[in-house]
């Protein structure tokens, strides 16, 4: 029983990691610490997309994997140093990353606007008409079967 006693103080602490998982130092967050390791996570990132051709930088289909990589590794390292995520710092730095490589995938260019009145109509008035006649051919064929029972 005594061994016991002596064993059971040395699991708290294990069982306190485990529950916890990655747990946040003490000290609170630690920001020069964090703005220096983030830097590995870009320099992962450009590496990988050098992968991706140029021309399809604004397809996020084409780097998706990377770009969740680079995400997690941002959230990895700031939670490291005791920092939440995300934070004005680390979105700062993934601001920069997002300059460096999509500064010309702009949406500006396509302009949204309603279609011309004449199809905006049929696009109306179609599936009402016809939610109009269903209608009408459910409560004639009930009225019908009515009568033949």
């Amino acid at each position: 029983m005594g061994t016991r006693a002596r064993r059971r103080p040395h699991l708290l602490p294990l069982l306190l990691l485990l529950l916890c998982g990655e747990c946040p130092p003490a000290g609170g967050c630690n920001e020069k610490r964090m703005l220096a390791l983030l830097p590995h996570c870009g320099k992962t990132f450009a590496e990988k997309m050098k992968k991706v051709e140029v021309w399809k930088w604004c397809n996020l289909s084409e780097f998706i994997v990377y770009y969740e990589s680079f995400t997690n590794c941002t959230e990895v390292e700031t939670n490291m140093v005791g920092c939440y995520w995300p934070n004005p710092l680390a979105e700062s730095f993934i601001a920069g990353v997002h300059r460096r490589f999509f500064r010309n995938c702009s949406v500006h260019g396509q302009h949204w606007q309603d279609p011309p009145d004449g199809i905006l109509i049929l696009l109306i008035a179609v599936p009402t008409l016809l939610t109009l006649a269903m209608t009408g051919v459910v409560v004639w064929h009930s009225k019908r079967a009515d009568r033949l029972v």
